[in-house]
């Protein structure tokens, strides 16, 4: 087998360890192409991580579209409250697993993390089917929050390992559709098998389903180039490598053991990610942000139904699909804009910070899709539908350049401590898109939930001035050696 073969760069220090990810190449920097072979197999386990995702985004959604029929079951004896109870729990253990699998990424394999969660969230799912009680639900659903936070961190850790700076935006934005095609099936999916089998069933198919992708994910997934005896895809910026390996000289070999051990272990990497302002502020702007995500998909169904004339709970599922499509879209357009931003870049400007001005650019587009929403007629079906497609459209982007621009703030032993705490953050938002809405509505009317959406969009926009000049990791390691 022909392996992957690239040109170190002038100034180069060889004999690091082969399986240490290198700081993220600046636009300038030139490699070598890759190898058929290389493409070929990144290509698998690219689709691997975002068919496993998908798979995951199935399971997480399998009660926002089976909660209508729930409602409608007399056995259950449900209303809003009740569901905003279980999507209340979701997310705030989802934000703590978010966190804590962050942080264990870092030492632990993000293969197995991805295949034997889906497989683990997927048997929960079987099992909340097969119940019927409020404090079962309540347990099962917040376990599934629990394991559903292993996902994203092991595909943010397995995407800096296979795809240079250069290009990551790209993948990355490609990657995070699969948010929108989980999103996408799952009205299709659950919400068909509920309004026809019952909701039992709206449970037990994405349950099947992710435990037969899970297996795939397990056979098709590496955590790295290395491992299969591919060199890293991105090299450290020559004169950074030079003057690292310069000071690196000069120590004496005890001091070096110990930085090389702290340097490797989970309790480092978070510290030298919690002491960052801008993934501070990245992380409250995500907390806006899922408000509004959150907002949107879990009351959506329910807003339709109530005000824009939906018939019944299917028919409005289908209009929400229009929600994933849009983000779809919206999701490849951002990672394509911010690379070209990227390399397009004069020398010395914030790389990050051209990533994160797509994120405003994309955030006021989100509160005029929040408006046009409100002012679409009842009968106006069409226009329904692409109000909200531009609302997904709008969503998706900063969702996934606001997890981006954090992972490339850090260094790349620390992408899964900063997708970790940024997720923590936002579904701390997220839960406030439970009760707190369901209380808004009930309160204040449909009219209410718009204000808290727009509000949420407001804060957020004032959260991202503040790191719209941002570095990259890589940029500031460049700019320390220099000095």
């Amino acid at each position: 087998m022909q392996h992957l073969q690239l040109r170190a760069p002038a100034g180069q220090v060889q004999g690091k360890a082969a399986d240490v990810p290198a700081a993220p190449q600046e636009p300038e920097a030139a490699a070598a192409p890759y190898s058929a072979d290389f493409v070929r197999r990144r290509l698998l386990v690219f689709v691997g991580i975002v068919v496993g995702y998908t798979t995951f985004y199935l399971t997480r959604g399998s009660l926002t579209y089976s909660a209508p029929v729930m409602v409608a079951d007399p056995s259950l004896g449900f209303n809003l409250t009740h569901i905003g109870t279980m999507t209340s729990i979701f997310p705030m253990a989802y934000g703590v697993s978010k966190f804590a699998a962050g942080v264990l990424s870092t030492a632990v394999s993000a293969r197995l993390l991805l295949g034997l969660g889906l497989i683990a969230t997927a048997a929960v799912n079987i099992g909340f089917g097969a119940s019927s009680s409020m404090a079962v639900f309540c347990t099962l659903w917040g376990l599934n929050g629990m394991l559903q936070g292993v996902g994203a961190p092991a595909c943010a850790t397995i995407l800096t390992r296979w795809f240079a700076a250069k290009e990551r935006g790209t993948y990355w934005g490609m990657w995070n559709i699969a948010h929108n095609l989980g999103g996408f099936l799952a009205p299709v999916i659950v919400g068909g098998c509920a309004k026809a089998f019952g909701w039992r069933w709206g449970m037990f198919t994405p349950g099947l389903i992710g435990l037969s992708v899970g297996l795939l994910v397990l056979a098709a997934v590496r955590d790295k180039p290395t491992d299969l005896g591919y060199p890293p895809v991105d090299a450290p910026a020559p004169a950074a490598a030079a003057a690292a390996a310069k000071q690196e000289a000069a120590q004496p070999q005890q001091q070096q053991d110990e930085k090389q051990k702290q340097s490797s272990g989970m309790l480092a990497a978070l510290k030298s990610v919690m002491k960052l302002p801008a993934i501070w502020a990245l992380a409250f702007t995500y907390f806006f942000i899922y408000v509004v995500r959150a907002g949107v998909t879990n009351w959506m169904v329910f807003y339709l139904m109530a005000e824009k004339g939906a018939v019944d709970a299917g028919t409005a599922a289908l209009t929400v699909s229009g929600l994933e499509l849009g983000g779809l879209a919206g999701s490849t357009v951002a990672g394509l804009l911010s690379d070209r931003a990227i390399r397009g870049a004069k020398d010395g400007s914030g790389l990050v910070g051209k990533r994160i001005k797509v994120v405003m650019g994309y955030t006021v587009a989100m509160a005029g899709s929040l408006l046009a929403l409100q002012a679409v007629p009842a009968e106006a079906k069409v226009l329904q539908w692409i109000a909200i497609a531009a609302l997904g459209f709008s969503i998706y982007g900063p969702q996934m350049l606001i997890g981006l621009s954090g992972a490339e703030l850090v260094s790349p032993t620390a992408v899964g401590a900063s997708q970790g705490i940024l997720g923590w953050i936002a579904y701390l938002g997220a839960a406030n898109a439970g009760i707190p809405i369901a209380h808004v509505v009930q309160s204040h009317g449909w009219g209410g939930f718009f204000t808290a959406m727009l509000g949420a969009c407001a804060v957020a926009l004032l959260l991202l001035a503040t790191v719209a000049n941002a570095q990259s990791y890589g940029q500031r390691q460049a700019k320390a050696a220099a000095a």
